[in-house]
């Protein structure tokens, strides 16, 4: 089945680059250039997961991601390489909260465009989707939120936190490397002073799932036209970006909690030694070199 003829039934440096710090947890110890290359399959396989692809929509699902891929390394990574640049001339001189906003507005952006880029693949999913992989996404989702009460909700409210703290530290370390007791209780302080609300985030998270699920659902009631699909799903995109900027009833909470976790990162690289810092300029420099490599590969 081929999608021209398918049927209708069927926020900154530390803290933004967090596209290319999962790149590289992809591939655990090793380089992000291995992940990369790899992330083509790592993006199948976790839409598989969530609709369970047949046969017909496996073929040309693969070929849309290639393609994607494809015009991702040709036209963004040397842009990451400047990123990454830039974030080593921070980490020298030390951002300020300015410099922290303005690289995750740079990041949201970039993510953003890369996922209206692939609009019209999005749309080609979407009307291909049957009842049956409709209720496995529902499943899904209903499964990712029971893990995430299960992770981020057992507990009293001293072990949310440490539970965020140690998700957190986990990040940090990736950067910087092993930090000293005296630090950890200072980056631990920082970290509580955030706002804790982990019921309003699973409830923003199923706010997500349901508007994604009614637009499933409405592409296939209407029977939409591929153009009228990428309208709905252009708009349910931009939501999703703007909803924390956005004059709702939640705006305080989110701000509150985009400033606390700039001021976290701000004190993790003001208590950072030069040893420290060090580290974290040698694993920029690493992703640096194998972004440059990767763009090479393409020509």
């Amino acid at each position: 089945m081929s999608k021209s003829n398918m049927p209708l039934t069927g926020r900154r440096t530390l803290h933004g680059l967090l596209l290319i710090t999962l790149l590289a947890l992809l591939a655990a110890c090793s380089s992000l250039r291995l992940a990369y290359n790899h992330g083509d399959t790592v993006l199948y396989w976790w839409i598989d997961g969530y609709v369970d692809l047949n046969s017909e929509q496996k073929v040309w699902v693969k070929k849309d991601i290639d393609e994607l891929f494809r015009w991702h390394r040709k036209t963004q990574l040397h842009d990451y390489v400047q990123i990454l640049q830039t974030a080593q001339r921070q980490l020298a001189a030390g951002p300020s909260a300015a410099d922290l906003q303005n690289d995750y507005d740079d990041i949201k952006n970039r993510t953003q465009l890369l996922l209206f880029k692939a609009l019209p693949e999005l749309a080609d999913l979407a009307r291909s989707l049957q009842p049956d992989q409709l209720a496995a996404l529902e499943r899904k989702f209903a499964a990712n939120n029971a893990e995430f009460r299960k992770k981020n909700m057992k507990g009293d409210k001293e072990a949310q936190q440490k539970f965020r703290y140690q998700k957190s530290m986990e990040q940090f370390e990736l950067w910087f490397g092993n930090f000293t007791s005296e630090q950890e209780a200072l980056i631990r302080k920082a970290s509580d002073a955030r706002p804790l609300d982990n019921e309003l985030w699973l409830d923003e998270r199923q706010r997500r799932q349901k508007m994604i699920l009614a637009a499933a659902r409405k592409v296939q009631h209407d029977k939409l036209n591929k153009d009228a699909t990428m309208a709905l799903l252009h708009t349910l995109i931009k939501d999703s970006f703007d909803r924390m900027e956005q004059q709702s009833e939640r705006k305080a909470f989110f701000d509150a909690a985009e400033a606390a976790n700039m001021q976290l990162i701000l004190t993790v690289i003001q208590l950072a030694t030069p040893a420290q810092k060090a580290h974290a300029h040698k694993r920029m420099q690493g992703w640096i070199d194998d972004f440059n490599a990767l763009t090479a590969e393409q020509r």
